[in-house]
């Protein structure tokens, strides 16, 4: 397969409207149309990487932190990112990362955490706010299953664990045809009254392209009628961090000690230990610190993160439990759904997990 098939299949699961807007996900480096020899799947681009990469004769490196993320104007090979571009470039070498797009997704980074700590009931902390539209849209009566079913199909009429969600309400709609026009019913000149089916249904803004094009295909009408409303309800399938619960609850001590087994840290950083029992965990992969008053919020016991700042921790002891486990610590998992992805749709390709240690920060 060709490595812009790969790339397709990344972009469904992850799409890059979902990104922040300081990232730069998406394709780094490197033409899509080559067919791809193999995938090597690691946290961050390195010039080690790249060795390996070459060395299995594997033109795609899938990585979640990107390479780039400024723009230059000159690559001389003066830092580690110039000399990867430059090494990338001369061995044929395509680089694409899943970044905040995997972070903010529901099945993403840290559902990936949460699988391992073994929570339940799982959810957004801080869902996605002004992200949704509201589609309204008038069909005959005896096409309307047809016109609903494509906006379905399209990405439209998901709340929470539901999908195919839409309202009706039957009516009846007048138009009179002009000359020219090839109505679906009624005749030129006449005014024509049609039993109709007014659906409403909701939509991620970044589907809104998608969708349209699938009703205008749909709809019966050669001017179909419809509506976009921006909705300012949250959105609980995407946005940042997670909170869920454990199956039974444990002291802080033993918490933090399967944490840092878990995850392999070399130094956890936690905030006083007041006794506390830990049943609602909030997590964060990366630099999460942002979240911790929502996990207060959230009423959870404690928040894991991969980085906070020494005046974080002051003023919490009584109100949560902080733990910091590593940036690369907390995301290096993120291998694993790559993988999922890849080998899922794509059972013939080699693909490899880096054998690589990325991790800049070294622990004595």
């Amino acid at each position: 397969m060709k490595i812009k098939e790969v790339v397709c299949a990344l972009e469904r699961f992850a799409p890059l409207p979902l990104q922040d807007g300081f990232d730069n996900a998406g394709l780094q480096i490197g033409l899509t149309d080559a067919e791809a020899t193999g995938a090597l799947l690691c946290l961050d681009v390195t010039e080690s990487v790249l060795d390996e990469a070459i060395a299995l004769g594997y033109n795609l490196i899938i990585a979640h932190h990107p390479l780039i993320f400024k723009g230059y104007k000159s690559i001389t090979g003066k830092d580690y990112v110039e000399r990867c571009i430059l090494k990338a470039i001369k061995n044929d070498l395509v680089i694409y990362a899943a970044h905040t797009n995997l972070d903010n997704l529901q099945q993403g980074v840290n559902f990936k955490i949460a699988e391992k700590i073994g929570l339940k009931n799982n959810r957004i902390l801080l869902p996605k706010e002004n992200s949704l539209l509201k589609l309204v849209t008038f069909v005959p009566l005896m096409q309307a299953e047809s016109v609903r079913k494509a906006l379905f199909d399209a990405g439209c009429g998901c709340i929470g664990n539901y999908d195919s969600c839409s309202y009706n309400v039957v009516g009846e709609g007048t138009f009179r045809a002009s000359e020219g026009t090839h109505p679906f019913c009624g005749n030129i000149g006449e005014l024509h009254t049609e039993k109709e089916v007014r659906i409403e249904t909701v939509l991620p803004a970044y589907k809104k392209a998608e969708a349209i094009k699938a009703l205008l295909h749909a709809h019966p009408y050669e001017e179909p009628a419809y509506d976009l409303y921006p909705l300012q309800n949250s959105w609980g399938q995407a946005g940042s961090g997670l909170i869920g619960e454990l199956e039974h609850p444990e002291t802080e001590l033993e918490f933090l000690k399967r944490i840092k087994k878990t995850f392999e840290v070399g130094c956890l950083k936690h905030n006083k230990l007041t006794g506390r029992e830990i049943q609602t965990v909030a997590l964060c992969g990366g630099a999460g610190a942002f979240l911790i008053p929502h996990a207060i919020r959230n009423q959870a016991d404690v928040f894991i993160t991969g980085e906070i700042k020494y005046h974080d921790y002051f003023g919490l002891d009584t109100e949560i439990l902080l733990a910091e486990i590593g940036h690369y610590e907390s995301e290096q998992y993120t291998k694993e759904i790559f993988y999922t992805i890849i080998r899922d749709l794509f059972p013939t390709l080699d693909i490899q997990m880096t054998k690589v240690n990325t991790n800049p920060i070294k622990y004595m």
